[in-house]
């Protein structure tokens, strides 16, 4: 009799899997990289549960209480997702980014939402207690403005711009079609990445190289693109200029050109030329403490690694399990490990460039597109500054479903129940159509029947050679 329930236990999940209209494949990653985090956050955290003086075994419960809600949003959002309610919250997310940053950028405290800091860069905000990081939110939110934006353009829905000229007729430009495109698309990206630049510079180039590449699919006149990226090279070279001049010493771009620029060889020629315990020595320790770590657990990986649970560099790395976790990864798993990883991320590129051209209307396709640019291309942003890629700054993105962070996690498994929603009504719109597509031919019943006669008739005639003459 258990044997029995035991069959139809399985017959039934096996059923649910049949009966997923989402992408199996883009599922499937999701929960194998939970599970990864899972594993890799419970091995990777002892300097963590020091430091709060908890032990590890409550921070693997945090992280399933998370993976948990993980997954509980992605249900959510592809049971009750829909295209029209992602498009209705796309209008709206330019200001939500704008407010969050406003309050963050100039330290506000309302009440039940305040400016934090973390790790002494002001990047969070708190509301209720409880800290969010306001950049996953951010990146997020631009994907799904600039998706609204692109198709209410195509759609000659943005009135903004009309209404500005008709109320002060000198003035044509923001009624024009390039007008439309600065007022909606370019005035917007740029406000925000200046806002998200003084905060991080690594986080605003993300997002800048992210959002240009969402206005690139959505069709956008590359002349257009081309006199955008002029202008922001031009403020760039300007503000290295001020830099050079002094005026902007101590500033984000000071950071910035620091990490760009930065010389491992010479600070490491600092701590050891400096005496134990000076204040050169203590900074120059701690500038290679993480990306030379870093480097050593790749390189103590090897081919096949340690094995789960047997990392050194945990010990030393301060953030091993946020920002360095592909450098963790490699250093248990090794290489194997690696490819593994990679190879995950790249089917979800390719799965989600599948999807984004099955999709009929023009919004989903950019949400697709771009939702699926932003989690790949963090993950390999994360994964280049690991192994110490040349010219790429020494920033704190995490690896997408992987690395330990709440507000991270939560935000891209909402990423993929979006990606999930919108391949499931992709699906059921194919369906649709099939289901009620006329026919190219016409009585195929009674053409088939006189096709089988012909081939009977020829049959009978070739068992009688002499109606051949032979």
């Amino acid at each position: 009799m258990s044997k029995e329930k035991g069959n139809t236990k399985r017959r039934n999940i096996w059923n649910w899997m049949e009966g997923f209209k989402g992408d199996k494949v883009i599922l499937i990653i999701a929960l194998l990289l939970m599970l990864i985090s899972v594993i890799s956050v419970f091995s990777s955290t002892p300097l963590l549960a020091i430091e709060k003086g908890i032990d590890r075994i409550d921070i693997m419960t945090s992280q399933l209480k998370v993976v948990g809600i993980g997954v509980l949003v992605i249900l959510l959002l592809y049971i009750f997702g829909k295209s029209r309610a992602y498009r209705f919250f796309g209008k709206y997310c330019f200001a939500l980014s704008l407010a969050m940053l406003i309050i963050l950028v100039f330290n506000l405290n309302l009440g039940i939402i305040q400016a934090g800091e973390i790790n002494g860069a002001r990047r969070i905000i708190k509301v209720f207690g409880k800290q969010l990081h306001v950049y996953e939110f951010v990146k997020v939110f631009m994907v799904l403005y600039l998706a609204w934006a692109l198709d209410a353009y195509k759609r000659g829905e943005l009135k903004i711009g009309k209404w500005l000229s008709a109320r002060f007729p000198k003035w044509r430009f923001p009624g024009t079609p390039l007008g439309e495109k600065v007022l909606y698309i370019y005035l917007p990206v740029a406000l925000t990445l200046g806002l998200v630049m003084m905060g991080s510079n690594s986080s605003a180039l993300f997002m800048a190289a992210v959002l240009i590449l969402v206005i690139l699919i959505g069709g956008v006149n590359y002349k257009d693109i081309g006199s955008l990226a002029l202008v922001l090279a031009v403020i760039g070279l300007a503000l290295f200029g001020a830099h050079k001049a002094g005026i902007l010493k101590g500033s984000r771009i000071d950071t910035a050109i620091s990490r760009i620029t930065n010389d491992d060889d010479a600070t490491m020629k600092v701590l050891l030329e400096s005496r134990i315990g000076s204040p050169e020595y203590e900074a120059a320790r701690d500038e290679l403490r993480q990306p030379v770590g870093a480097q050593l657990a790749i390189k103590e990986g090897g081919l096949f690694g340690k094995g789960i649970g047997n990392s050194t560099q945990k010990y030393t790395v301060p953030v091993i399990f946020g920002d360095y976790m592909f450098s963790f990864i490699i250093e248990e798993t090794g290489i194997v490990g690696a490819i593994f990883i990679i190879l995950l991320y790249f089917s979800l590129l390719a799965r989600g460039t599948t999807v984004a051209k099955d999709c009929d209307d023009y919004f989903d396709k950019i949400v697709v597109a771009g939702l699926t640019i932003l989690v790949t291309g963090q993950a390999f942003m994360h994964m280049m500054v690991n192994v110490h890629f040349p010219y790429v700054p020494q920033t704190g993105q995490t690896l997408p479903l992987v690395s330990h962070g709440t507000t991270s996690f939560v935000v891209f498994s909402a990423v993929f129940g979006m990606l999930l929603s919108i391949s499931r009504q992709t699906y059921l719109k194919m369906k649709r159509r099939e289901a009620t597509a006329v026919p190219i031919i016409e009585h195929r019943d009674e053409i088939q029947t006189r096709l089988d006669d012909l081939d009977a008739l020829e049959t009978e005639n070739l068992q009688d050679p002499e109606e051949y003459g032979v």
